[in-house]
């Protein structure tokens, strides 16, 4: 039997999807510059749509990146070390910390929540400095966990995790410990998978953050080495902002830095969803 359809149902999602193409517009601009030949960057009136795409632009890019000091490999393996090593810990330390702090009363618990709402305030560049004399304070400049410290601490993913594993049952919980489980178990076997949905829009939101950020790069590492793809392809960026024959440059390293970020989206934007209708109750 087929469904009939109101003329307020097709409206609606003849306008959803006319939003969704215009929001899609900016995506579809990016790999379209990114393939544009030279003569191509620069027509008046300017054209959307690439008419002569062409690997050239990423032929140049890898062509300056390989004259460079620092290979341009280097910088790619530090950013993939560091999202994975990032993308670990803020997962683990969250979610056991918005375990705790959803599940047990233990005192000075509501000074806690007090201190991570007050967090969500603060502006990034306003804890620049603190960072830096903690970073350099305690001697781990140009190291890798001079990158991943500043990021464990993350009053987002807490403060989202806590809403989420607070409507888990607590009847679940105590049966799992009358049948003897641990809170090791507990955590593991139950608070975390019916955390996922979550823990996925978590992923995604420190991925988009730890793959784009060139302040630890700029502030904590003074070795080439040490820094980012981001930081470099945001200097390549800068360097070429007047320099005509440099834009395709330009716009294939924009490209490669998004990327990524459009991947992961993808991977987990059904888990994102699932956050935002379910409950922790399965």
């Amino acid at each position: 039997m087929k469904r009939k359809w109101s003329w307020f149902q097709a409206g609606l999602i003849a306008s959803f999807t006319a939003l969704a193409a215009f929001m899609s517009l900016p995506i579809l601009f990016i790999f379209n510059h990114a393939f544009k030949p030279q003569n191509e960057l620069f027509l008046f009136p300017p054209r959307f749509l690439v008419q002569n795409p062409t690997l050239r632009s990423f032929e140049l890019l890898f062509l300056h990146a390989s004259n460079a000091t620092v290979p341009f490999t280097r910088y790619l393996f530090n950013s993939l070390l560091v999202a994975a090593l990032a993308l670990a810990g803020v997962i683990l330390v969250s979610t056991m910390a918005a375990y705790a702090l959803g599940k047990y009363r233990f005192h000075f618990k509501a000074l806690i929540m007090s201190l991570i709402t007050l967090s969500l305030m603060f502006a990034p560049e306003t804890v620049g400095i603190p960072r830096y004399l903690i970073i350099s304070g305690i001697g781990i400049n140009d190291t890798y966990f001079g990158h991943l410290l500043p990021l464990l601490a993350s009053p987002v993913a807490v403060f989202l995790l806590i809403g989420f594993i607070s409507q888990i049952p607590d009847e679940l919980l105590e049966a799992a410990k009358i049948d003897g489980a641990s809170h090791a178990l507990i955590f593991a076997r139950i608070v975390v998978p019916l955390s996922a949905p979550a823990i996925a829009t978590i992923a995604i939101l420190t991925f988009q953050a730890v793959w784009g950020d060139i302040e630890t790069s700029t502030l904590f590492m003074q070795e080439e080495t040490m820094r980012t793809l981001a930081f470099y392809v945001n200097s390549l960026i800068n360097g070429l902002q007047n320099s005509v024959a440099g834009q395709n440059m330009a716009a294939a390293a924009g490209l490669l830095l998004f990327l990524p970020n459009l991947i992961i989206f993808l991977i987990f934007q059904k888990r994102v969803l699932e956050t935002m209708v379910h409950s922790g109750i399965k």
